[in-house]
């Protein structure tokens, strides 16, 4: 494992990088790391891909303590990785938070971005009730408590070397700084990106588990961030929840291909 940096205002950003041919840059959610696509990327890279798999800021081998955390932030930090290799262009897969990130990247650099990949991205913040708000406070303040929440978005199969990615996940929140990134990337944040996606013109596919636990209904939730773009379509992975790309990379690993082929990647 050889991991990569890219210096940027504040800190710099870690991503490894496999395989040979066109690029693909793979963005993961909040509180993960780049290990949530290691079922993954051997998939596309035997797909005849070239795959980045990157470390949100705050998160994994990434610096912690950046000012800003926010999805046009991240989204920038993607295109950097971008130009790191070379220029690209790249399809940007992002995982729930960083869903919002790719569509930023993609309407301020549409020459380094052919086409972006949403995994679950949330349309409108979700309505809490003072129980689960009391809940989330709990999760984004103990890497304990999130280590418990995250095993609960795999309501169908969970990976064979789920709960040893888990201890470590643990225990890289528990660095300094760490869950304060958290926080970061889950702060509100305007523009949201819903009122950039009419600005994206490369093709863009919506990926959503069709039992994914964090949406009241996943098929709705997908052709909700569907509509918000000129071109774009919503597909389902069944047995899934919200990491598609863990708990189900051979069917991923297919929806992407064939969408990477529309891409040109």
């Amino acid at each position: 494992m050889t991991i990569s940096y890219v210096e940027r205002d504040g800190g710099r950003i870690a991503y490894e990088a496999h395989g040979r041919g066109p690029l693909v840059v793979l963005s993961h959610g909040v509180g993960e790391n780049r290990g949530s696509f290691r079922h993954l990327v051997p998939l596309l890279v035997e797909a005849g891909h070239r795959v980045a798999s990157v470390d949100v800021r705050g998160h994994g081998a990434s610096s912690a303590g950046w000012p800003s955390y926010t999805p046009a932030e991240v989204g920038a930090d993607l295109l950097a990785v971008v130009r790191d290799l070379g220029g690209g262009p790249a399809t940007l897969v992002g995982s729930s938070s960083s869903a919002a990130a790719v569509v930023f990247a993609a309407a301020d650099a549409p020459a380094l971005v052919n086409g972006i990949v949403q995994v679950a991205p949330f349309v409108e913040e979700p309505k809490l009730n003072p129980v689960t708000r009391v809940v989330q406070t709990a999760v984004l303040r103990s890497p304990r408590i999130f280590g418990l929440f995250h095993r609960t978005l795999f309501p169908c199969d969970r990976p064979a070397d789920d709960a040893a990615y888990r201890r470590a996940m643990v225990a890289n929140l528990r660095e300094p700084g760490r869950m304060a990134a958290m926080r970061g990337v889950l702060a509100p944040a305007d523009p949201h990106w819903t009122a950039r996606a009419r600005e994206v013109r490369q093709p863009v596919l919506v990926l959503m588990g069709a039992k994914d636990p964090d949406f009241p209904d996943p098929g709705a939730g997908a052709r909700a961030a569907r509509r918000l773009f000129a071109t774009a379509e919503a597909r389902m992975i069944d047995d899934s929840g919200h990491y598609p790309h863990a708990d189900q990379p051979a069917r991923t690993a297919a929806q992407l291909t064939e969408f990477l082929a529309v891409t040109g990647a």
